[in-house]
C-alpha cells in the first residue's frame, strides 16, 4: 500500500458586511485536539476537488458561503500537524454575513488584521497568517 500525506485545505476568510465593509479575518477555536485557535479548514474527501473541499469545509465550520479569491500557498512541512503528516493548500477567500461555529469549531472569532492572535495558533497557522498579511501588503517573497 502506498503511503502519502493527508491532503487538507485551509481558508483565510476575509469577512465583509452587507455593505461590503471589511470586518476582519474569521478564525475558529478547535473543538478537537489539538486545541487552540486555527484557520478554518479540513481534509479533502476522495473524489472531491480541493476547491470544493474548501467551500464545504468553510460552510461546515463557520456557516459562511465563501468565494475563493486566490491561492495563498501550499504548506507541507512533515511536522506541521502533530497527529500525522499533512499537506495543506491555503486559499484566500471572502464572505458576507455572520459566522457561526459549527462542526469541528467550538467558537468562531473575527479579528482585525492588527489583532490576529499569532501566538495562540495551532499547527503552522501562524506562518500561514503571516504569509497572508505579507501578501495583503504586497510584500510577499518566496525563498
Amino acid at each position: 500500500m502506498i503511503k502519502t500525506p493527508h491532503l487538507s485545505v485551509d481558508g483565510i476568510i476575509k469577512l465583509y458586511d452587507k455593505n461590503e465593509n471589511f470586518k476582519g479575518i474569521v478564525l475558529i477555536e478547535r473543538l478537537n485536539t489539538p486545541h487552540g485557535i486555527a484557520i478554518p479548514g479540513g481534509f479533502v474527501d476522495i473524489g472531491e476537488s480541493v476547491e470544493n473541499a474548501l467551500v464545504r469545509e468553510m460552510k461546515e465550520e463557520t456557516s459562511l458561503d465563501v468565494k475563493i479569491e486566490s491561492l495563498l500557498g501550499v504548506y507541507s512541512d512533515p511536522n506541521r500537524d502533530p497527529r500525522f503528516h499533512t499537506a495543506s493548500i491555503a486559499y484566500i477567500c471572502s464572505a458576507i454575513g455572520t459566522p457561526k461555529a459549527c462542526d469541528d469549531a467550538k467558537e468562531v472569532y473575527v479579528f482585525s488584521l492588527d489583532e490576529l492572535p499569532f501566538d495562540k495558533m495551532v499547527f503552522d497557522h501562524n506562518k500561514i497568517l503571516k504569509d497572508f498579511v505579507l501578501h495583503e501588503n504586497k510584500k510577499i517573497t518566496y525563498k
